[in-house]
């Protein structure tokens, strides 16, 4: 049964990383000594190492160690024996480049849908749907392919923004990006703001946080979802 947690950010404004959801970390890897992490993303160019040692910092605060998977000699292997995993933010597209190239896009999505505990932040979230193409990234280099794990039936737009109605920038919102995008594809998308999270459990979806979120689905105006919704609706 799928065991996840999704969330649209790793770090909160004036918080520490991971600082907000240590609560729901602390629970959601109960029955885990040491997670493996995926680095891959690598936010601000930081190395494999670099990243690995932050999470690492942030984990010993509920006294969970943490392993990078570039560490091992087999990555699959370390994939499939994971405890529990978790894919930090940076950008989507070298990320699903790598998971990719490394083989390992189809053996993490069989291994979270088995039951295997995952933790997802911005990039690592992005993943978790059908397809990146409602990431905010930049395009830095050329996945082979836009789809994903496909761990929920929809897309996801991380770190949501509303428009700033007393901003004089005069570029593309958000959600004009969204409608961009179902001109052209007809998957839901859900745009979390910065300090909320699905939980997923088997097949139901919960939104979790203190903010609403918002839900774009083709043809149909957008609409605001509380904390507490099921999303499972979108099966």
């Amino acid at each position: 049964m799928k065991n996840c947690i999704i969330a649209s950010t790793s770090t909160l404004h004036e918080g520490e990383y991971l600082e907000y959801l240590l609560p729901e970390l602390q629970l959601h890897f109960k029955d885990c000594k040491t997670i493996l992490f995926i680095p891959f993303a690598r936010p601000s160019g930081i190395s494999h190492d670099e990243y690995t040692s932050k999470v690492a910092t942030a984990f010993a605060k509920i006294n969970i160690s943490v392993k990078g998977v570039h560490e091992f000699e087999n990555p699959k292997e370390a994939v499939q024996k994971a405890e529990g995993i978790f894919t930090g933010g940076g950008n989507t597209f070298l990320l699903v480049t790598q998971l990719y190239k490394k083989d390992l896009m189809t053996i993490l999505a069989n291994v979270v849908k088995n039951g295997t505990p995952y933790l997802g932040t911005s990039a690592g979230s992005n993943i978790c749907g059908l397809t990146m193409q409602t990431t905010n990234d930049m395009p830095i280099i050329y996945p082979p392919s836009f789809q994903t794990l496909g761990l929920i039936p929809f897309n996801l737009n991380p770190h949501y923004l509303d428009p700033d109605l007393q901003s004089k920038h005069m570029g593309e919102t958000r959600e004009t990006r969204i409608k961009e995008f179902h001109a052209f594809n007809s998957l839901p998308v859900l745009g979390l703001r910065e300090g909320s999270w699905l939980d997923v459990k088997g097949e139901k979806i919960t939104l979790k946080g203190n903010l609403q979120a918002r839900l774009f689905r083709q043809n149909q105006l957008p609409e605001e979802l509380e904390t507490g919704s099921d999303l499972s609706f979108l099966n």
